[in-house]
């Protein structure tokens, strides 16, 4: 017999390896659920970038929430499923550093800086209003808010184990900041024409995409779009796909302050000491520590192409992550509970457009 032995690291990856040195039946467990996770994702991910406004992680969760319906009993998928959707899931936002060139970034930083701290304020604003006035659900305004004002998807999955968010919150979440940005991609080129955005130069577009727009996918979409129209060559695509990197590095103060908060309140609801370093996000550690390597790599001559596989391997993670979502996910109360989510969406989507290009405009970009 194997004994069974407790084990600590910063995001479970240690907990991971020892349990199949230690636990012999670990596999066993969590295999069923592993593959079932795999084979949604797989389609998913293809048919994601096949149809890039829609993204494979969307997909996923529909794949998923319509075959969790169809299992009738998930118990001995229960464990993959699960490991999937937490652990997985923080894989996926660890590898997103490698995306992540921070010289590149802060000089980019440096003229939408000011854009992107303004919308990243409005959107937890207004996300904060609706918690405190509008009877919204804690979690769900966390998730919606983070994820309009940084990075969509993968803003949601960093944020969702720092506060404990269920499979339901996530992809209620991901719904949400789906439909917003499909309105985003397929509207924005048109509102910038009638704006007046500069046709000769993609930057003042480009800049505005990368901060109104909040997932990657339709980033890039209204970026293509705008570069085509105006036959710009990658202009508007690189300068747009840059500020949204910068808008990532905002993972990182908003998860620790997220962590910090949820101590505090679990220790005045519990009447016990919660340490910090218990809900700490230490992924988020691993994650500034891939964009650092990127970074130090890239000073070096190192070429971005070399961290390609593991990009596209914390994109296929999050797809996963997602198919694990949905096979948890109560499909008739997503339903239900999907007008103030939508709502709270749509203030958060008006409000960062809005402030965009006033100050676009205040800065004389636009």
């Amino acid at each position: 017999m194997f004994k069974s032995v407790k084990y600590h690291s910063f995001i479970g990856g240690g907990d991971l390896i020892l349990e199949l040195f230690t636990e012999k039946n670990w596999i066993g467990k969590h295999i069923k659920g592993l593959i079932l996770c795999l084979a949604i994702a797989v389609p998913s991910d293809f048919l994601g970038h096949k149809f890039p406004i829609v993204g494979g992680a969307v997909i996923a969760i529909v794949f998923g929430m319509i075959i969790g319906m169809v299992i009738s009993d998930k118990s001995a998928f229960e464990a993959g499923i699960k490991f999937t959707s937490k652990k997985i899931l923080q894989y996926a936002v660890i590898l997103l550093g490698f995306g992540m060139n921070l010289g590149i970034v802060m000089q980019t930083g440096k003229q939408s800086l000011p854009i992107i701290l303004t919308t990243i304020s409005t959107s937890l604003i207004i996300a904060f209003l609706l918690y405190k006035f509008g009877n919204m659900p804690a979690n769900i305004s966390t998730l919606i808010g983070v994820g309009s004002s940084i990075c969509g998807g993968s803003a949601i999955a960093a944020t969702a184990p720092v506060i404990d968010a269920n499979d339901d919150e996530v992809a209620q979440a991901i719904s949400v900041i789906f439909f917003f940005n499909v309105l985003a991609a397929i509207l924005f080129p048109t509102l910038g024409g009638m704006l007046g955005f500069s046709t000769t130069s993609g930057d003042a577009f480009g800049i505005f995409a990368g901060t109104a727009v909040n997932d990657t996918s339709s980033v890039t979409a209204a970026a293509s779009t705008w570069d085509t129209l105006y036959n710009l060559g990658s202009q508007t695509l690189d300068k747009a796909v840059t500020v949204k990197l910068t808008r990532t590095l905002a993972i990182i103060p908003i998860t620790l302050f997220l962590a910090f908060i949820r101590a505090k309140k679990e220790n005045r609801s519990s009447g016990k000491s919660v340490s910090i370093k218990s809900i700490f996000p230490f992924f988020i550690l691993y994650f500034i520590l891939a964009s650092l390597i990127t970074t130090i790599c890239s000073y070096f001559g190192v070429d971005s192409s070399f961290f390609e596989p593991l990009k596209k391997l914390s994109k296929f993670f999050i797809v996963m992550a997602m198919s694990a979502i949905g096979l948890n996910t109560n499909i008739v109360k997503l339903i239900k509970n999907g007008g103030k989510p939508l709502l709270l969406g749509l203030s958060c989507w008006l409000g960062i457009t809005i402030v965009t290009l006033a100050v676009q405009h205040l800065l004389g970009i636009w």
